[in-house]
């Protein structure tokens, strides 16, 4: 699987190159600025994109403004972005075509190197790996709207787990409950929110999040 890697720290962008390729992932290129990410992405032709977001030369939002543009140009690249902050905007405009593979994880709380990767595979397979505090973030910005307040805490729980990229099976093992109860909270949810039922993972994640950013300045 060849990946393009875009960090402007070139400890952790080392690192990651490093931890990438022992487990197996070849790295098309790793760049350390915007211009150099877009340029790789354009002539590499990736599986899938790390990005942070924020790279030389603004150092605001140059590293997923390229992603963006790439997957534009090639519908459905996968992408996911490693960042140290959650960027809300940032998750909306990636999140706004629903198409391929995304993923939006926090720096700070990648503790572990298989699920890491894990979350890598998952999104160039074309599904989504989002990190809790970003999904919390999002919930809390819909918590005002009326058919968010409909769901209890237990349907609350199963969508950030929804949104984390997991079966049906991994959210009843999380929560030590049966497949049948999960399933029975998914169709709760997808009632309130008035979303079409769909036994896809990854289109009824990206369900969610939609619904979730639907409405946004």
């Amino acid at each position: 699987m060849r990946v393009v890697l875009a960090e402007d720290l070139f400890l952790l962008r080392d690192g990651l190159v490093r931890m990438l390729e022992a487990y197996g992932f070849e790295i098309a290129a790793a760049v350390e600025s915007g211009p150099e990410l877009a340029r790789a992405l354009a002539e590499t032709q990736p599986d899938v994109a790390v990005v942070d977001v924020r790279l030389p030369p603004s150092h605001t939002d140059e590293g997923l403004q390229c992603a963006l543009e790439a997957r534009r140009a090639r519908p459905g690249l996968p992408v996911l972005v490693l960042s140290q902050h959650v960027e809300q905007l940032y998750a909306r405009e990636l999140l706004a075509d629903g198409a391929g593979g995304v993923g939006y994880l926090l720096k700070d709380r990648v503790f572990d190197a298989e699920e890491f990767t894990g979350a890598i595979r998952r999104v160039a397979a074309g599904g989504t790996a989002m990190d809790p505090q970003v999904i919390s973030q999002l919930l809390s910005r819909r918590g005002q709207d009326r058919p968010m307040t409909r769901l209890t805490p237990r349907e609350l729980e199963v969508m950030e787990l929804m949104a984390e990229g997991r079966s049906n099976a991994a959210i009843a093992t999380r929560l030590a409950v049966t497949e049948r109860a999960v399933a029975k909270h998914t169709s709760n949810i997808f009632a309130k929110l008035a979303l079409e039922v769909s036994d896809d993972d990854n289109r009824r994640v990206l369900a969610v999040l939609a619904y979730l950013d639907r409405g946004r300045p």
